[in-house]
């Protein structure tokens, strides 16, 4: 009957195995990364609805140079009559006639409610200068607009390459750590084979054990580090954190993509957004100065009005329409106007000095950047001799000690030297990859 249970058991596993079948791992490249991060990432995609929402504000600020079309109603109820009275020939006393009227007259309104409809058409004139000047405002705005969308992308794909490398760091680790927990192994095999002989003691099996041990707990808590890593990643790509894939070396990568500091500083200086944000703030300054200057001239309009009043008395009209031009000007004003015109004036050259400020400013990142990226590129030179080393003085320590011409002590050192040789390396290579992003963020590139 166990026997039976067994089989059963071994049949519905087989079969919940073939229902369910493994899916295969996503590789992603850091260049996929990096397209999967500027469509889907979702600071990139609130800086695109940003400049969208700009556009919709100039559609509308430019309905301002269409005549505008208001109506206006009044409804109430009189609490008091409107008396009219009119004098014993107030409007003449003719032969024919006599006085008009022939005797004092008064007219009352009624107590019914009444109602006044104002209807009123009017074109901006003078107006439409700063109108204009301000539609120019909403371009600079939008051009600025699509400069932080450009630094917003550049931000994100370094974001996503720090990220990627410091999987693909990890990924390094852990198949060092289980290099090293295969190579425990064998020395443990060794040392048991050798206690059994009587050529070594029982304590030195039980290190040999406990490195094992050792070993194997630091390779589960590097593959822990990459799912935290991944879903890190993924948060960063806009797409489901759960996602599981692989990283692709990109070998490419560990080259210098350039050599000539001043070359580098010139590229900076012309695809850096932050230059080209200042460049425009200059001329919103600018700018921002013509439009205060156009509080000094009158707004005139062009104006249709229709007035229609309702029972209000039957000798005021029915319907009053009335064509003309309005004009409105503060003549004087304390001098309000000329203070917020100087302000303006200073901010112009306060954004001059910003652009100043921002050109140096790049200037010394792209040099910091550039010297950080040789050093770390000479250091990861060094570490990859170092770890060739370390792996071959292993290998023969190994060999040497299985033919018990070596201590095994001098197996823990060399093994410990190669541990420490493959640590320098693996951040040798994150400092190389880490330096080489920045170098490329601080030039202003987008991939």
């Amino acid at each position: 009957m166990l026997r039976i249970i067994k089989i059963s058991s071994l049949l519905l596993l087989a079969f919940c195995l073939s229902a369910f079948p493994a899916q295969a791992q996503e590789t992603l490249t850091l260049e996929q990364a990096i397209a999967d991060a500027l469509q889907q990432n979702t600071a990139v995609k609130n800086a695109v609805i940003e400049t969208e929402k700009i556009t919709l504000a100039q559609a509308a600020y430019r309905t301002r140079r269409l005549p505008s079309f208001k109506v206006s109603a009044l409804v109430s109820q009189p609490l008091t009559r409107m008396t009219f009275t009119f004098e014993e020939g107030q409007f003449g006393n003719f032969p024919s006639t006599g006085p008009i009227p022939d005797k004092k007259t008064e007219i009352r309104s009624s107590m019914s409610p009444t109602a006044l409809i104002n209807a009123q058409v009017q074109q901006p004139l003078s107006q439409l200068y700063g109108i204009n000047l301000n539609l120019k405002k909403y371009d600079l705005n939008k051009e600025l607009a699509q400069e932080q969308v450009r630094q917003k992308r550049q931000t994100t794909v370094a974001d996503v390459k720090a990220a990627y490398f410091q999987i693909m760091q990890t990924g390094s680790l852990l198949k060092n750590a289980e290099e090293v927990v295969k190579l425990n192994r064998e020395i443990n095999r060794v040392t048991e084979q050798f206690v059994k002989q009587g050529a070594a003691l029982i304590p030195e099996q039980m290190e040999t054990g406990m490195r094992v041990s050792q070993a194997e707990y630091e390779v589960m808590t590097l593959k822990n580090r990459a799912a935290s890593q991944k879903e890190q990643l993924n948060f960063l790509l806009g797409r489901d954190v759960r996602i599981d894939f692989q990283t692709a070396p990109p070998d490419s990568f560990l080259k210098m993509c350039e050599t000539d500091l001043a070359a580098a500083q010139k590229r900076a200086l012309e695809q850096r957004p932050e230059i080209r944000q200042a460049q425009l703030k200059i001329k919103q300054s600018n700018l921002d100065v013509k439009i205060k200057k156009t509080d000094f001239i009158p707004d005139v309009a062009l104006t249709a009005s229709y007035l229609s009043p309702f029972s209000y008395s039957s000798l005021l009209p029915k319907n009053i329409v009335s064509v003309g031009v309005s004009v409105e000007w503060e003549v004087f004003d304390w001098g309000r106007k000329k203070r917020e015109l100087a302000e303006k004036r200073l901010s112009v050259e306060q954004s001059e000095n910003s652009l100043d400020e921002a050109e140096n400013l790049v200037l010394i990142e792209v040099g910091a950047a550039f010297r950080k990226l040789r050093e770390a590129a000479e250091q990861l030179r060094i570490m990859q001799m170092s770890q060739k080393t370390a792996h071959a003085n292993v290998q023969i320590a190994l060999y040497k000690y299985e033919q018990q011409s070596v201590l095994y002590k001098e197996v823990l050192r060399v093994q410990s030297a190669l541990a420490d040789a493959n640590s320098k390396y693996q951040i040798a290579l994150l400092s190389f990859w880490t330096a080489k992003a920045e170098f490329e963020k601080v030039l202003g590139e987008e991939k």
